[in-house]
């Protein structure tokens, strides 16, 4: 069985995750966590929350793949916008 080690939470409400699980479960700089009451005390769970930016970025390079692959150019778009301002009006 492994030694269970004891946490103390600081004056800030921090805990300190012991080295050895931070290893273990592979826990990084800036992760997130969810805590979540529980009958026997808190779970803390891990969340992955999307890098926005790299999303969007990754967004748009499959649209410009798509716009090319259909010969989608700078004015057909301006004309769709252009249609659907009128038509939402």
């Amino acid at each position: 069985m492994t030694e269970v080690e004891i946490v103390k939470m600081s004056s800030k409400g921090q805990l300190v995750v012991p080295n050895s699980i931070r290893e273990e479960e592979g826990f990084e700089i800036g992760d997130r966590f969810v805590p979540v009451p529980i009958e026997e005390g808190v779970l803390f769970k891990r969340i992955k929350i999307p890098n926005v930016k790299i999303e969007f970025e990754k967004l748009a390079k499959e649209l410009e793949h798509k716009f090319r692959k259909e010969k989608v150019t700078p004015r057909t778009v301006d004309e769709a916008v252009k249609w659907a301002r009128r038509a939402s009006s």
